[in-house]
């Protein structure tokens, strides 16, 4: 199958991955409310349509965090890409630096920043776990120094792990070794299996030298996820923005309040998102928050949103309703998953046709116009049908 489409490479995905590790890239929090509300939500709001417009040259940049970008959206951080594919955060990197998009990498990858800084010279961006191990914390945050970092964005909605049940039914996290029961379902899966049993077993090479994580990816991972600070408040904030000298993005706001606080807390940013709907299940979509939150903050505080982006209308409508930038996860996740850096290249590939065709339906130019026109052109649906 040749896909067309990101549910394409979706469908590609679980076909090539253990069922353990699509689960984890594919599923949310108890009953998965607010992962679907992610996705239905954008059936809320309605594209204006406008016809024999005079044509103008197509511009897709954005400007967001700072720098000006040739798309409005870039690789967010998604944990254990090395896991779905062999040098899975290496291949997405080169994906995004390809068409020169930010990419940003997890605290929970594979590969390090060491790692991919050898990869590329293009912009990366790092995600931060705050863990109750300061020193391990002063050492993530060194490192995204020393490999020329120029964002780093703490995730603050992880103070507790939600249960994400199809997790504890693969036994993800639980398990800190491959038992003889998950080898004989990873053989089910012989095309992953070599391409990962290619490079050795894998591991967090960032934490590699840090003894009492244990060996093999999965004790890691268990382990460093037991050390994440759940005490974290607005005073570590404080310290984060004493400490690091580049942009700091508060990752996982939801409320317009808690916006406003990382505003005045100097924060160069926040990413409004409720971790693919993984964490509080009920909590709003982020396309529904997004509205109130940029009317709290004004204009020039930078916003960036993710979930639930499948399509370049899903991005329209993010941008037309306040948004500076989208940040995609399983979207590309799904791609590099089924395809390795042809995948993600091809899920990027996609999203900008999307956008493009779409905007020109619209009688649009550019992002920039998209975002002054911006409520003009991205309409409450009901609102929409009603009036017309």
């Amino acid at each position: 199958m040749k896909p067309v489409n990101v549910s394409d490479y979706r469908e590609l995905a679980r076909r090539r991955l253990p069922k353990i590790f699509f689960d984890y890239i594919d599923g949310g929090s108890f009953d998965e409310m607010t992962m679907q509300a992610n996705r239905v939500d954008f059936g809320d709001f309605a594209l204006k349509q406008n016809v024999l417009v005079e044509p103008r040259p197509q511009d897709l940049s954005a400007t967001y965090l700072g720098a000006r970008h040739p798309l409005p959206f870039m690789l967010g951080p998604v944990g254990f890409l090395g896991l779905y594919a062999g040098g899975g955060e290496a291949k997405a990197v080169r994906a995004a630096h390809a068409v020169e998009i930010p990419f940003c990498l997890s605290t929970f990858s594979i590969a390090s920043l060491a790692d991919l800084r050898a990869e590329t010279t293009g912009p990366l961006h790092f995600q931060l776990y705050v863990l109750k191990d300061r020193t391990l914390c002063e050492e993530f945050i060194v490192a995204a120094e020393h490999a020329g970092v120029d964002t780093l964005f703490v995730t603050v909605d992880t103070a507790i792990t939600g249960i994400r049940e199809r997790d504890v039914r693969n036994g993800f996290r639980s398990l800190t070794k491959v038992t003889p029961r998950l080898f004989a379902r990873l053989l089910l899966r012989p095309r992953w299996l070599a391409d990962i049993a290619l490079r050795g077993t894998p591991s967090v090479r960032a934490i590699e030298h840090r003894a009492e994580f244990g060996r093999g990816a999965l004790e890691q991972a268990a382990n460093l996820s037991r050390g994440i600070d759940n005490t974290l408040s607005w005073k570590d904030i404080a310290w984060l923005r004493e400490r690091w000298r580049g942009k700091l993005v508060i990752k996982g706001v939801l409320d317009a309040d808690d916006a406003v606080k990382a505003r005045d807390a100097g924060c160069d940013g926040i990413v409004i998102s409720n971790h693919g709907g993984r964490q509080l299940d009920g909590a709003s979509s982020t396309i529904r928050a997004l509205p109130s939150i940029r009317a709290a903050v004004g204009p020039d505080f930078c916003l960036m949103v993710d979930g639930g982006i499948r399509r370049g209308t899903d991005i329209i409508k993010i941008i037309g309703l306040g948004a500076d930038g989208v940040m995609l996860g399983r979207a590309y996740a799904y791609g590099l998953s089924a395809a390795g850096e042809h995948g993600v290249a091809g899920v990027i590939a996609i999203l900008k046709k999307e956008i493009s065709i779409s905007l020109t339906l619209m009688g649009i130019a550019s992002i920039d116009e998209l975002k002054a026109r911006g409520r003009e052109v991205v309409t409450d649906r009901l609102s929409f049908e009603t009036t017309h």
